[in-house]
């Protein structure tokens, strides 16, 4: 893969989270393994989700070091470093500061499998980070929200936001859509009671295997790719 075609790729999967209203004025952010192993591209510091064009993709050095592009990276760098250094499977990785996931992680409940999206992450129970809420500035913060993420594909940072991690930035990105949307569901409804019900173990992995397969995530990153295309022309 190119340098090109990678940062065509960060530019696609900031323009389905700025569909999907993952947006948060300049900040949240989504990055690519390089293909050599120099670093991560992510978008420059400054940007919306919606106004990333390829000259404003950074590749970014395991060591924060800016290697190609213009701009200013983002501080929080290390989110996407450091999961990436744990995981040598991970290509993609994405934080962003959902409201519903937020709002959602400030109650402590457990995220229910009440309904699809859920069980894309439920079981095991998701990972949350609660070291700290403030920024992930240092790479030893990286290394501890890494850890607490473990081999899961997504973690709550308390009071702070999310992070999803996959082999690609397809995954990843549907990812974070579908834990916005789990969150969103569940505050639904128990904003009109105590949950009654949900999904057990089994049935929930079953869920998984039939609505999540790698091709059905991909046909709907595609069909995110094509409302993001057509809202810009």
């Amino acid at each position: 893969m190119t340098d090109d075609e990678v940062r065509a790729q960060v530019v696609a999967g900031s323009q389905v989270l700025a569909l999907a209203d993952h947006g948060d004025l300049v900040w949240g952010h989504v990055s690519v393994r390089d293909p050599g192993g120099r670093g991560v591209w992510m978008k420059a510091a400054g940007w919306g989700f919606e106004e990333v064009t390829p000259e404003r993709v950074l590749l970014v050095g395991w060591d924060g070091e800016v290697l190609e592009g213009t701009g200013r990276r983002h501080a929080e760098y290390p989110i996407h470093t450091e999961i990436m250094r744990a995981r040598p499977e991970v290509g993609s990785v994405v934080h962003t500061h959902a409201p519903h996931t937020v709002a959602f992680a400030a109650l402590g409940q457990p995220l229910r499998p009440i309904s699809h999206e859920a069980t894309f992450f439920v079981p095991p129970e998701i990972a949350r980070f609660a070291l700290t809420g403030d920024l992930i500035l240092t790479p030893a913060l990286g290394r501890a929200l890494a850890e607490t993420l473990g081999r899961r594909n997504a973690a709550l940072m308390v009071h702070h936001g999310i992070v999803t991690a996959a082999a690609d930035i397809e995954t990843a990105v549907v990812a974070a859509i579908l834990l916005e949307r789990a969150c969103w569901k569940q505050l639904l409804a128990m904003a009109a009671g105590e949950l009654a019900t949900w999904s057990d173990d089994e049935e929930a992995l079953a869920k998984r295997g039939h609505c999540y397969p790698p091709e059905l995530v991909h046909q709907a990153w595609a069909y995110l790719r094509r409302r993001a295309e057509a809202r810009r022309s």
